[in-house]
This record gives C-alpha cells, structure tokens and sequence, in this order.
C-alpha cells in the first residue's frame, strides 16, 4: 500500500497515518532485535506488531473497496427526461414519466429534488444500482385526451440516468461555458422573484444546457448546474467508451444508450414491455405511480 497515497485520501488519511507509526515502531523494534539481551523481547512486539499490521492493513482495504463501490454505483443520480416523438403528446408523457420516478423515489425514501420541470436529483442508498436501466427511449401508445376519433398514437420521451460521482474523468475549458441568470419564478411577491437567482450553463461545444432554480442563491444554483453538466459530458463520455467494449462486456442489458427504444408503454392493452429482457407487465396505472419494484428487480436480475 502507497502511504503517501492513503494519505491524500481524507477517509484512509488517519489509518495511513497509525500504518506509517506501526512501521516506523516495526523498524525499530527490528534495530532492537540485534541485542542479545533485547531480542526476546522485540521478538514478541515485532508479532504484535505485525498483526496490528495485519488488521490496520485489512480496514484499509474495506474503506477503498467500498469506496470503490461507491464510485461505481453512487447514491445520487440526476434523471433527465426529454420529449421525443410526438409533440404535445410527447412532451406529456416526458411529464408523466417525471412524476412516475419522483414517486418511485419516495417509497424507497431517497431525497428527490426538482431541478427543473423534466429533470429530478435523487440522493439515497443504491439509487443508480437501481436506476441506472432507466436510460434510453421510452414509448408510449395511448389515446391522447384531445384525439377526436379515438385512435391511438405512438409517442416517445428520452430518460437520462446520470450518476453524481466524486471523480470525473472529462475536462471543461471555462472558455466553453455560457451563463445565463434569470428570475426563478415562484409564488409572487417572494424574494426569489425579485433576484436573478436561476442559472442557466451552456456548453457551447456540445450545446448542451441546464437551468436550476432550486437554490435560492445564484452562487448555489451555479455550482448545481456545473454539477448536471459535468455529469452529463461524463456520461456521453462513458457511453462512448462502452461502445468500444460492448463485445467484451458481461451481463449487458443493453447499450445504456440514450437513442435505444428500451420500453413500450400499451394503454389499450394495460401492458409495459422491456424489450431487452423481453418481459410484459400489467397494471400501468401502478407504474406510473411508482410502483415499478417488479421491473427493476427483472432488470437487475438480467
């Protein structure tokens, strides 16, 4: 193990510190060893210490691999939904599936806050372990309230599952950034109004964008919409890299790409399809309120 390392790391920082102690003691310890008259002696501390060698070194382990773990599958996620095909019916279903995830998120009892009308930030345990099959394109074939004749039409809406992780990998040149403040709107005569405290960053190279109007400062709903930013460039950054290993990847249910149609939403027939595990459900009312245990735990199963 690089003590230096474990230094540098604040949550092995005072384990690394007791190691570097205990080896500094083993060293000496060992000096003390070449006296006839000590060696005895050294030779029952050198076992005690190499023990609490021993122990030390195996909780530093637990803390990097659930670190680790953490890191894989953090427990705070930005879901972002987008309508797709379809228009206003579109736009409706990206609304409904907003509302369906916001519920979801409430019977787990994670936090779930709305960052913007189609984009939720989910903090709890195992909330991106559970959710991270949620990306890709969802459809959804009902009989819109405004259709006349009754026939059924065929919408779309784009789910983005984002994990929040502590390390990032991509890189933002200032330079690439565009910031916009605006009023975050509200109840009237609230202090909100008044102050431009709503951000909006832009990513001129990408035009990819976010508006936050959660915070009630503008300093805190900036920082928010670079932490949305960073995670979506890091995403399309490890979408791209996925497909360079999609054939080398183990129990894959899909490509975890935003353009692939994962999911199909049938009201005449009370029916939600995976189309990856090739799995039917019924009772879409249910869905939608949340109750999506049973797919998830499919889809977690493969």
């Amino acid at each position: 193990m690089n003590i230096d390392e474990l230094k540098k790391n604040p949550r092995t920082h005072y384990l690394a510190l007791e190691l570097e102690r205990l080896y500094a003691q083993e060293a000496e310890t060992k000096a003390l060893a070449t006296d006839p008259d000590m060696a005895d002696m050294a030779a029952d501390d050198l076992k005690s210490i190499a023990e609490q060698i021993k122990n030390l070194t195996v909780q530093i382990q637990e803390v990097l691999d659930k670190e680790k773990e953490e890191e894989e599958f953090p427990n705070e996620v930005v879901i972002e939904m987008r309508a797709g095909a379809g228009g206003e019916e579109g736009g409706l279903f990206a609304e409904n599936l907003t509302e369906m995830y916001e519920r979801f998120a409430t019977k787990k009892t994670w936090s779930c806050k709305k960052i913007d009308d189609l984009t939720l930030e989910i903090k709890g345990k195992d909330c991106f372990k559970l959710l991270q099959w949620e990306t890709g394109v969802h459809r959804v074939q009902r009989i819109p309230a405004t259709e006349k004749q009754g026939r059924i039409h065929t919408s779309t809406a784009t789910v983005a599952v984002m994990p929040v992780r502590q390390k990032f990998t991509v890189e933002i040149n200032p330079a690439d950034l565009e910031f916009e403040t605006s009023r975050a709107g509200g109840a009237g005569g609230q202090n909100v109004n008044k102050v431009e405290t709503a951000v909006r960053v832009i990513h001129k190279p990408t035009n990819i964008s976010f508006r936050s109007t959660v915070e009630r400062s503008q300093l805190a709903n900036r920082e928010r919409v670079m932490a949305l930013l960073k995670s979506k460039l890091q995403q399309i950054h490890d979408e791209e890299e996925a497909k360079k290993h999609a054939d080398t990847r183990k129990n894959q249910i899909g490509s975890g790409d935003r353009s692939e149609k994962i999911r199909t939403y049938n009201y005449p027939q009370d029916r939600i399809t995976d189309h990856r595990i090739k799995q039917s459900w019924s009772n879409i009312p249910g869905f939608m309120n949340g109750n999506i245990d049973k797919m998830i735990d499919a889809l977690q199963a493969g």
